[in-house]
């Protein structure tokens, strides 16, 4: 088999490995075409493609971990990952289980790690490698590798996310929300929602944003009926789609062109938290991105803001 079909097939692996330890898209596409140069510049034809392949892409994801954590420091309002619209690691038999580990609230807990804990915590939790293969790939011992891994999943274990296990559930939860949220139902919107719910808002700086999470149950319930109405008054929609491997949607403008994802963190037959990206700098790989600032003018009228 060629080195590129070798590559080719083992691509969706590796971007899911940069990403659960970048929780950037771009930067886990980068991770992955530097990988894939390193491979095909290889004076010898590694004994294990995956083993080869593996190993560069996590190396590059810790140093690209370390630049990023320095930039997130001076980040404008809250950081949210990039959001993923689909996962190309396809597994049926742990579809679930690699959908929580990719979603909004776990990206966020692996934050607390350092990223050498991170990518050991993301090899052996995740993608069930062995220790010999993850002391290979972070160049330290196996013993080392499992005081990382154990001292990982202290830190993991606490605030781990935890999501409804019906995932169909889950589904048409998340349906009645979208069509109440399309609605401006407020008193059904606070029938779905935990009394503690968070939601968040990332923009970066280059869209408008709130100075701080809303929360509550009354709170958030009118901020999002005096919202989306209005923003699907001027043509947006929100389809809906999974965000993160979890119930979410998309908002698109008139025309089309991407506005901000939604993502949804659903337990106990209620949302307890909803996640919304409205950075246009973390959109641009799920389609065209609108002019937020002009949709905000033709929502609310020059010079306002939600």
């Amino acid at each position: 088999m060629s080195r590129t079909r070798e590559f080719e097939e083992l691509r969706p692996l590796l971007f899911s490995i940069a990403y659960r330890i970048l929780g950037s898209v771009s930067e886990a596409e980068d991770a992955v075409q530097e990988s894939w140069l390193r491979y095909d510049a290889a004076t010898s034809h590694p004994a294990s493609p995956k083993a080869f392949l593996a190993a560069a892409v996590t190396r590059l994801s810790i140093d690209m971990l370390r630049s990023a954590r320095v930039r997130r420091e001076q980040y404008v309002g809250a950081w949210l990952p990039e959001p993923l619209a689909c996962d190309p690691y396809d597994d049926p038999e742990r579809a679930a289980e690699l959908a929580d580990s990719v979603s909004m609230a776990a990206l966020l807990l692996l934050e607390r790690l350092s990223p050498l804990e991170r990518a050991v915590f993301v090899l052996r939790e995740v993608f069930a490698f062995d220790f010999a293969e993850i002391a290979s790939a972070v160049e330290r011992s196996e013993a080392a590798c499992r005081q990382l891994a154990a001292r990982a999943r202290r830190h993991m274990s606490d605030g781990r996310p935890r999501f409804d296990t019906d995932r169909q559930e889950r589904e048409r939860l998340a349906a009645r929300f979208f069509d109440a949220l399309h609605d401006g139902d407020v008193a059904a919107l606070r029938h779905m929602l935990t009394a503690d719910i968070q939601l968040s808002w990332d923009a970066g700086g280059n869209a408008p944003q709130w100075a701080r999470p809303v929360v509550g149950v009354h709170n958030v319930a009118r901020v999002l009926a005096t919202t989306v109405p209005q923003f699907v008054r001027i043509g947006g929609h929100v389809e809906s789609s999974r965000i993160n491997g979890q119930p979410g949607a998309i908002a698109r403008d008139r025309g089309g062109k991407v506005v901000g994802t939604i993502a949804l963190d659903i337990l106990g037959g209620q949302v307890q938290a909803i996640r919304m990206i409205v950075n246009p700098d973390k959109l641009g790989h799920l389609g065209p991105v609108a002019d937020v600032w002009q949709v905000v003018r033709d929502t609310y009228g020059a010079g306002r803001r939600p």
